[in-house]
């Protein structure tokens, strides 16, 4: 199994959707920043959103066990082999992420039971 690198893209904000659903002084993601970079593979980044990571992290799965050899479905969502865009679910401030596959391997990080 290898590493992603997950980089933030974008921070959006839907102003006519946050002004109609939101509560007073409602702002963007609070818990990522354009141009961060996570590293996964089977687990949450420490620091990253929960939902968010909800949201991807079957990508980064995918990618991290070889998915990414070839672009994703077929052949019509993104150009590049080994990369995903995607965002979280926050309909109201959606974060979009760039997933790439890294030639790193991944460790386990963990004590078995004995």
């Amino acid at each position: 199994m290898k590493k992603c690198k997950i980089t933030v893209l974008k921070t959006t904000f839907q102003d006519d959707l946050a002004k109609e659903y939101g509560v007073d002084n409602f702002g963007k993601c609070p818990m990522h920043t354009e141009g961060q970079v996570y590293y996964a593979d089977y687990a949450k980044p420490e620091g990253f959103c929960d939902e968010a990571w909800k949201a991807i992290y079957q990508y980064v799965f995918a990618l991290s066990h070889g998915a990414g050899k070839e672009p994703f479905y077929f052949h019509d969502w993104i150009k590049t082999p080994g990369v995903a865009i995607c965002s979280c679910n926050d309909g109201l401030r959606p974060v979009i992420f760039k997933i790439e596959a890294i030639d790193e391997d991944s460790t386990l990080n963990y004590t078995p039971v004995r």
